[in-house]
C-alpha cells in the first residue's frame, strides 16, 4: 500500500490533485480560528461542554462552531438542504419530472439547493445566537444592537457559502466529494486533541484503552457493512441495428445493504437532541407545571437515560428506511432496465421487476438499519461500561471518517487502474 501511495503522489496529475485539496483543507482550518466580533470565545467551550445539540453540530461545522467563527455553520445548512431535496423531489411532480431530464434537470435540482441553503444558514445562525443569548452566560457582549446580529448573521451565512465554493473546488479539480472533505477534515482535527486529553490526565486508563478496542471493532464493522451489497444478475437482450447486434451481455445491480450512509444518524441525533434541549430552557420558569415537565423531559431524554438509547435505536431504522426508499423509487431501475433491453433472469419486466427489487432491498436494508441502530446506541453503551467519560466515539463521525476515507481510496484507485498501477484495494 505505501509502493501505491508513493507511485500515486509520483503521478503528475494525481499529485497536483492531492495538493490541491490539501491546500484548500489548510485554508478552510485556517478561517476556522477566525472569530466573529462580540464573542467571548473563553467561556464556549464550558457552554458546549454541556450542550449536546451544540456539539452535534460543532461536529459537523469541524470544529468551527466552537470557536463561533465566521464559518461556525460549516457546512450543514446545505447538507439540511440537500436531505430536504432528496425527500421533496419524490414528492413534488414539477421535480420529479426535472430529475428526470437527465444532467441539466439534475443541474437545475443542484442549483436550487444551493439556494435553499442561504435560507437554512440564516435560520440556524439566528437560533444559534438565541441560543448564546440565553445562556446569560457572557457569552455574547451585551452591547449587540438588532444591527450587529444581522451582520452576525450575514457573515455566518457568507461563511457557509464560502465553505460550499471550496467543497465543489475539490470536488471538480481535487480529490473525493469536496462536502465530505471538509466535514472530515474537522472531525480529523479535533480528534487528536480529545485523545491526548484523555491519555494524559491518567483517569481510568483501563477505560480508555477498551474505549479504543471498540472503536476499532466499530472501524472494521463499518467497512464491511459499508462495501457489503447484494448483486441482482441482469442481462441483456441482443438486438439488431443496421449490419450490428448490441447487447446480449451479462451485468450485475449492486444494491449496497446501507445505501443510506450517516443520513439516518443525523435526523435521529437531532430529533432526540432538540425536546431535551428546548426544555432545559424552560426548567428555570416560574410556572411550576412548566417547569416540572420541562425537567422531566430534559432528564427522560438525555443521553445518559436508557430511553434515550431505545428512542435513539428506533427512530435509526425508521429513517434508514424511509430515506433508503426514497432515493430507490428516484432510480427508477425497473423503468431504465426495461427501456434498455435488460431484465432479471426469471422476473417478467415492468411492475413485477419493480415489486421484486422492492423487496430485496426491504430485506436488505433490515440489516443496514439494524447495523446503524446498534451503531448509534454503542458510544453511549461504550462510555457506560468503560467510564471513560472523557472519550466520545462519534458514531456519526465514524460513519463519516470512514465513507470519505473508503471513498477518496476508490477515487485514487481509480486513477491509478487507468494508468495501469496496481491499486490500494486488493
Amino acid at each position: 500500500m505505501i509502493e501505491t501511495a508513493v507511485a500515486a503522489f509520483q503521478l503528475p496529475d494525481v499529485r497536483r490533485k492531492i495538493l490541491f485539496t490539501i491546500g484548500l483543507l489548510v485554508l478552510f482550518r485556517a478561517v476556522a480560528h477566525i472569530p466573529l466580533p462580540g464573542v467571548n470565545t473563553e467561556l464556549l467551550a464550558d457552554f458546549f461542554a454541556g450542550n449536546q445539540l451544540l456539539g452535534f453540530m460543532n461536529l459537523l461545522s469541524g470544529g468551527a462552531l466552537e470557536n463561533f467563527s465566521v464559518v461556525a455553520l460549516g457546512v450543514y445548512p446545505y447538507v439540511t438542504a440537500n436531505i430536504a431535496s432528496t425527500v421533496l423531489v419524490p414528492l413534488i411532480p414539477p421535480l420529479q419530472e426535472l430529475s428526470r431530464e437527465g444532467e441539466s434537470g439534475r443541474r437545475k435540482i443542484a442549483q436550487w439547493t444551493r439556494l435553499a441553503t442561504i435560507p437554512f444558514a440564516m435560520l440556524q445562525g439566528f437560533g444559534q445566537i438565541q441560543i448564546l443569548r440565553s445562556a446569560q452566560q457572557g457569552l455574547l457582549s451585551p452591547t449587540l444592537n438588532a444591527f450587529d446580529i444581522f451582520v452576525m448573521l450575514i457573515v455566518m451565512t457568507a461563511g457557509t457559502m464560502f465553505l460550499l465554493w471550496i467543497g465543489e473546488l475539490i470536488t471538480e479539480n481535487g480529490i473525493g466529494n469536496g462536502v465530505s472533505i471538509i466535514i472530515f477534515a474537522g472531525i480529523v482535527a479535533g480528534a487528536p486533541a480529545a485523545l491526548g486529553q484523555s491519555l494524559f490526565a491518567g483517569e481510568n486508563i483501563g477505560g480508555f484503552v477498551a474505549v479504543v478496542i471498540i472503536g476499532l471493532i466499530m472501524i472494521a464493522a463499518i467497512v464491511f457493512v459499508q462495501e457489503a451489497q447484494r448483486r441482482i444478475p441482469v442481462h441483456y437482450a441482443k438486438r439488431i441495428r443496421g449490419t450490428r447486434m448490441y447487447g446480449g451481455q451479462s451485468t450485475h445491480i449492486p444494491l449496497k445493504v446501507n445505501s443510506a450512509g450517516m443520513i439516518p444518524l443525523i435526523f435521529a441525533f437531532s430529533l432526540m437532541l432538540l425536546p431535551a434541549t428546548v426544555a432545559s430552557y424552560f426548567e428555570t420558569s416560574e410556572v411550576s407545571w412548566l417547569a416540572n415537565a420541562a425537567g422531566a423531559i430534559a432528564i427522560t431524554l438525555s443521553p445518559g437515560n436508557g430511553i434515550y438509547w431505545v428512542f435513539t435505536f428506533l427512530l435509526v431504522i425508521v429513517f434508514t428506511y424511509v430515506y433508503t426508499l426514497v432515493v430507490f423509487q428516484q432510480q427508477n431501475l425497473a423503468e431504465n432496465l426495461q427501456k434498455n433491453g435488460g431484465f432479471i433472469p426469471g422476473i417478467r419486466p415492468g411492475r413485477p421487476t419493480h415489486q421484486y427489487l422492492t423487496g430485496v432491498v426491504n430485506r436488505i436494508t433490515l440489516a443496514g438499519a439494524v447495523f446503524l441502530g446498534i451503531i448509534a446506541v454503542v458510544p453511549f453503551v461504550a462510555q457506560t461500561v468503560t467510564g471513560a467519560d472523557a472519550v466520545a466515539i462519534s458514531s456519526t463521525g465514524m460513519l463519516i471518517v470512514v465513507g470519505v476515507v473508503l471513498d477518496t481510496m476508490r477515487q485514487l484507485e481509480s486513477q491509478l487502474m487507468m494508468r495501469n498501477y496496481e491499486g490500494f484495494i486488493r
